[in-house]
């Protein structure tokens, strides 16, 4: 506890007043800034001067920081070895790499393996259980008089800045009642649904998130099918779905599991009606509510029949209970839904077609903003879409023969317009039914502007920030040719002397989910992937599905190179290396030996070119070394001029928390980090662990 309240903590830091390791950081952030900005680092200038294509051994660190979540060690050795093309073919069929070791690895995270049903049943939203409780009648009394208790505080607290409980009675008129303490009614309320769910075998929804998250670091950290994981990155990233949407919590699981796993490597048109179909997709742009205007909720028993198939029933047959649970079953909750419980008139949404989703599947998942769809387009889109929903988004707890299927994809035919469209110029027929969105699809996917924005993408996270136009016609010839082959397209681009030319190299700078593997991978860290590495994640921008906009992550530098992002990457080194991120642990003694002792004195120099060696393999710019080896050998707490005050560093704003991104994600707070003093002296050798969190730190290894 001790140590996570340290990972949040944030001291102001004056010119008189740093820490060594803080002074240090400072000053390499203030001199090496200019190279996270241009285009290229000192060391790159020199390569491409020299020679216009890279070394064997470089072009192996080339291929595994672009292939994978970078070197461990002895990686590079291996690839040497096998032969760099026969390592890209290998990485290109993962089912033939047996990953054993890193699944075992996920073997205690049981909700992996749930469906949405059973992760609906067993982490229920706390508040819709209380509520469908209600509905059947089955709410216990002590919880109903809590309920009853927290909505009667509700109604009469008073303002928020006004005074409650013991204040506010002390402050009321004579003979007057206290308004009730809101916070102590939500307590007990929160308190007593716990209860509940621990009596009844059910757990806090919290789980879920915080076990997918652990499994796509560990994997990415352990795995061996690192170029599939890194494709997974890619498309969840491509496909965003945002966690913090109302059901997509329950959802994501299968996504990662179901949708994108075993289509990272396929084809582009399977992935893309996967998607489509799930539920997490679905939900989070509003299809599951998009039904035609003409479309009739059913009021009738025999409705059920269409949804669930024989056996659709439920203990209490009252027939217009029956009724308003068939209206229920394909809405969801709260502001999130067009199907909300009934209201009055004037508030009630207008249920229709809802455009959310077939605007973005042009825009971001296929044609891209220059594509050539029109409006228009999107509205026959919309409609060819309607239909597609979900059983039971919520959870349908008590409901036979619906609660199994509460969380999965159906189409409904009598939501759906089933009249004649036209998308792109191209007529679908009238009286179709789901098949109208799969011929919607077949023209998205032969586009030529999908293979022209899928390969630009590729080409932008595999080569550069800014691709050549030649290259991305070439990866987008070899997406059309092949039918959208996934692998095919990847070995035009992985083919191309574009890939392998010295200024792609080091040409991507990391992102703080690449930054933190690759850290863990290049140490021989051991970690559980737990919830102070992935609050890691987001202090540096990039919390697992955290950001909110359906564009997810930016992809390119200009995003992640500001001074307040790099401090948080320069912290979350100096935490990994003096071993202060929970359930995390990197044994520095394997690299610097008896340097990492106890009391033991330093050699600077040597021990800064061990871990040069392991995790650069060598290759750090003159200027780098130089001003980490001149602020290492200053003494602890000198003020530096060449350190940024305070003032430069963090102008405006507090330090970043652990929580996610806002709204849209920002800019890791748009530059609000503060430089934070881990306590190096709980580490065995402080100095170590300060060398090893500023090479971590250097331009090198922020590249990729």
């Amino acid at each position: 506890m001790k140590a996570a309240k340290n990972l949040r903590r944030t001291k102001s830091i004056g010119r008189g007043q740093r820490t060594a390791s803080v002074i240090v950081m400072l000053a390499l952030l203030s001199n090496v800034l200019p190279a996270f900005a241009v285009g290229a680092s000192e060391g790159q200038a020199a390569s491409k001067e020299k020679a216009g294509k890279l070394s064997d051994e470089q072009r192996a660190v080339h291929v595994l920081n672009r292939l994978s979540f970078g070197p461990r060690a002895g990686d590079v050795e291996r690839v040497l070895k096998l032969g760099v093309g026969r390592y890209i073919e290998e990485q290109l069929n993962p089912e033939r790499i047996d990953d054993r070791a890193a699944e075992g690895r996920l073997a205690n995270l049981s909700t992996l393996g749930m469906s949405n049903s059973e992760l609906l049943a067993k982490f229920p939203n706390p508040g819709m259980l209380v509520r469908q409780l209600q509905r059947r009648g089955e709410l216990p009394a002590d919880l109903a008089d809590v309920a009853a208790a927290r909505r009667q505080g509700n109604q009469q607290q008073p303002p928020p800045n006004a005074p409650t409980g013991e204040a506010q009675s002390r402050m009321s008129a004579p003979g007057s009642m206290p308004v009730p303490d809101a916070d102590a009614n939500r307590n007990e309320y929160r308190r007593a649904i716990m209860r509940y769910m621990r009596e009844n075998g059910m757990e806090p929804p919290a789980r879920i998130m915080a076990e997918l998250q652990a499994s796509r670091i560990l994997r990415a950290a352990y795995g061996e099918r690192q170029l599939q994981e890194v494709m997974v990155d890619f498309w969840s990233n491509h496909f965003n779905v945002f966690a913090g949407k109302g059901a997509d919590r329950w959802f994501l699981t299968s996504y990662d599991r179901d949708v994108i796993r075993p289509n990272a490597l396929g084809n582009f048109r399977d992935l893309l009606e996967a998607t489509a179909k799930s539920p997490a997709m679905l939900f989070y742009l509003d299809n599951f509510q998009s039904v035609s205007p003409d479309a009739q909720t059913p009021r009738r028993r025999a409705g059920l029949g269409e949804l669930f198939g024989a056996g659709g029933t439920r203990r209490n047959t009252d027939p217009e209970r029956a009724a308003r649970r068939q209206r229920r079953l394909t809405r969801g909750d709260g502001d999130d839904t067009a199907m909300t419980r009934p209201q009055p008139p004037q508030q009630r949404r207008q249920r229709g077609i809802n455009e959310n989703y077939a605007r973005e599947l042009m825009e971001l998942h296929t044609l891209g903003v220059e594509g050539g769809y029109t409006q228009k387009d999107v509205q026959e889109v919309a409609r060819a879409f309607t239909g597609w929903t979900i059983i039971a988004p919520r959870g349908a707890r008590g409901m036979e023969g619906v609660a199994e299927r509460a969380g999965t994809f159906v189409f409904l035919p009598r939501l759906h317009d089933s009249n004649e469209k036209t998308v792109l110029g191209q007529k679908i027929a009238a009286g179709g039914g789901m098949e109208d969105a799969q011929k919607v699809l077949d023209i998205l996917v032969r586009h030529p502007s999908t293979a022209r924005f899928v390969a630009a993408k590729l080409a932008r996270r595999f080569v550069s920030d800014n691709p050549p136009p030649a290259l991305v016609e070439r990866v987008a010839a070899a997406f059309t040719k092949s039918g959208g082959d996934i692998k095919d397209t990847l070995r035009a681009l992985f083919a191309a002397p574009e890939f392998d030319a010295a200024e792609a190299r080091r040409a991507k700078i990391k992102t703080p989910f690449e930054l933190a593997v690759s850290a863990l991978r290049a140490l021989g860290a051991e970690t559980n992937g737990g919830p102070a590495l992935q609050q890691w994640l987001a202090r540096m921008g990039e919390g697992l599905y955290q950001y909110q906009a359906p564009t997810g992550y930016p992809d390119t530098a200009e995003h992640w190179v500001n001074t307040g992002g790099l401090l948080e990457r320069l912290n979350f080194a100096l935490a990994l290396a003096s071993n202060r991120i929970p359930g995390t642990r990197v044994d520095l003694a394997r690299v610097a030996g008896e340097s990492a002792a106890p009391g033991r004195s330093v050699d600077h120099a040597r021990v800064v070119e061990q871990f040069v060696a392991l995790v650069l393999h060598g290759e750090m710019s003159e200027k780098s070394r130089a001003v980490l080896l001149k602020q290492l050998s200053e003494p602890a707490g000198a003020p530096d001029a060449s350190a940024p005050t305070q003032q430069e560093s963090a102008p405006t704003a507090d330090a970043m928390t652990t929580r996610g991104p806002r709204a849209g994600g920002g800019r890791f707070g748009r530059g609000q980090g503060r430089a934070q003093q881990a306590d190096l002296a709980a580490t065995a050798n402080p100095e170590v662990a300060r060398i090893a969190a500023l090479v971590l730190g250097s331009p090198e290894f922020q590249r990729q």
